[in-house]
């Protein structure tokens, strides 16, 4: 059986695994009797990556088939600061997994998705997690975060998607919510308004979000970058996902 590197994002991991990545997914998300249960965020990475810090080689070493010859399903090599020092190039496909565990692939896109609205809403998933409105579009506010801060945070990698506002991003005060599942829905008003009348560009709305991440408010999809490069993975547009993966959508939509 191969091996498979994969590179969990909620909680940050560098895992070895004989399960393909759809039973991987569903593995790491609906879990055992001693594992909680959520959704699965994770990148599969280059089976050759062989990181300084790394223990690969030991982990490949160790994943064997059991007794009963079922795959091994987890050898864990890191939890702390993975993202950072695994390449960009090293990352292949982003799964995303919902809580009853269907699996949806999505391959890398060289186009970065232009700027429309004024007012942006992004969810950090990797290292840290805030909720975060900002007038910059992706490629600005990675920029922002990863490689030019304005203020003395900085990360040194960064994973985040951004999620839709709807007519919010024209009008943070008086637009209708409609179906926005987001909570405190007037503070997150609030903090838009904020930052389209003043001098900053990002505010923070929720320093840690509880709950699951809402797969159906992806507005364009992932972004993942270091210092050096930004790649961006583009979530399907609601059509193809009920052309082409129902179950899936059914699931992260019910």
């Amino acid at each position: 059986m191969a091996v498979h590197l994969y590179l969990s994002l909620i909680p940050e991991a560098l895992i070895a695994s004989m399960l393909t990545p759809e039973e991987f997914g569903a593995y790491y998300a609906i879990g055992s009797e001693k594992k909680s249960r959520g959704q699965a965020i994770f990148f599969e990475i280059d089976p050759q990556f062989r990181g300084s810090g790394f223990q690969v080689d030991e982990a490949i070493k160790r994943c064997v088939p059991h007794e009963d010859g079922s795959p091994k399903q987890s050898i864990y090599i890191s939890v702390y600061r993975v993202l950072e020092n695994i390449p960009m190039e090293a990352i292949q496909c982003l799964y995303l997994t919902t809580q009853d565990g269907r699996t949806l692939g999505i391959d890398p896109s060289a186009q970065i998705p232009d700027v429309v609205d004024d007012l942006h809403l992004y969810r950090e998933v990797s290292p840290v997690s805030p909720l975060v409105v900002s007038t910059l579009g992706p490629q600005a506010f990675y920029e922002l975060i990863v490689k030019n801060p304005t203020s003395l945070i900085k990360l040194p990698a960064i994973c985040f998607t951004e999620l839709r506002l709807n007519d919010l991003a024209k009008d943070p005060l008086h637009a209708d919510v409609g179906d926005l599942p987001y909570a405190n829905l007037e503070h997150l008003r609030s903090c838009l308004a904020g930052i389209r009348s003043k001098t900053i560009n990002t505010k923070m709305v929720d320093r840690l979000p509880t709950g699951i991440l809402p797969f159906r408010m992806i507005k364009n999809g992932f972004f993942v970058g270091n210092t050096k490069t930004l790649k961006y993975f583009p979530f399907p547009d609601e059509k193809t996902l009920v052309d082409k993966y129902y179950r899936w959508w059914r699931s992260a939509t019910s």
